[in-house]
């Protein structure tokens, strides 16, 4: 019995564990970082003087690099139905109780990242997990053994109707065993119906629910 709890127990990575893609994106948010803040700063500068100009350009950078430091230390592990999220500390949010699940669809760069929000309703304690990314019809997305774990995690959740995001992956996890490609997965396909231009735009549990019931 103790070692089925342990094995129930396990710690399972829900990130990529790519050293050299953590560092192509610190550099590229480097670049975007300097870009931005000289963009901003130089023009502050033709206006109140170099000095001026330099603090607008702090100012606009230090945010931007303490967001990008962030999500490049972030990492996210499931341990039984308990989502652990590290940034500079650790924290816990259960999935079973959590008050609040809601999708989120991220577009930046022609790329859309389909993630998971889970709030517990206390402070602090919110997790995102990333499902999946796409870039025209290809993309990545979540392994097998995460995508089910989580699912099962979820359908235990009555408190956020867990049982529906529990049903899209589900689904998701059939398409890809019958060898669907990547444009006719669930989760491609919500990715697909978000409107462009917004950086950020969120599911309600309602709006999945529908997505959800159209499915086969």
């Amino acid at each position: 019995m103790a070692e089925e709890t342990e094995k129930s127990s396990e710690r399972v990575a829900l990130f990529e564990e790519d050293p050299r893609g953590r560092r192509r994106r610190g550099i590229s948010g480097l670049i975007g970082v300097v870009i931005v803040a000289a963009a901003f700063g130089g023009v502050a500068g033709l206006i109140g003087g170099t000095v001026i100009g330099l603090v607008v350009a702090l100012v606009i950078a230090l945010p931007l690099l303490y967001v990008m430091a962030v999500s490049i230390r972030r990492r996210v592990w499931l341990e039984g139905s308990t989502l652990l999220v590290r940034t500079w500390g650790l924290r816990r949010v259960d999935l079973v109780t959590a008050t609040r699940l809601d999708l989120v669809i991220g577009d930046v760069r022609g790329s859309r990242t389909v993630s998971l929000l889970v709030n517990a309703g206390q402070r602090g304690k919110v997790g995102k997990v990333d499902l999946a990314v796409f870039s025209g019809t290809g993309g990545r997305e979540l392994g097998i053994l995460q995508l089910r774990k989580l699912a099962n995690a979820l359908m235990n959740n009555v408190e956020a109707n867990g049982l529906v995001f529990g049903e899209l992956l589900v689904a998701e996890l059939k398409a890809e065993a019958r060898g669907s490609g990547v444009a006719d997965r669930p989760l491609y396909r919500l990715a697909s119906v978000a409107p462009s231009g917004k950086y950020v735009q969120r599911f309600t549990m309602e709006a999945v629910s529908r997505f959800v019931a159209t499915l086969d």
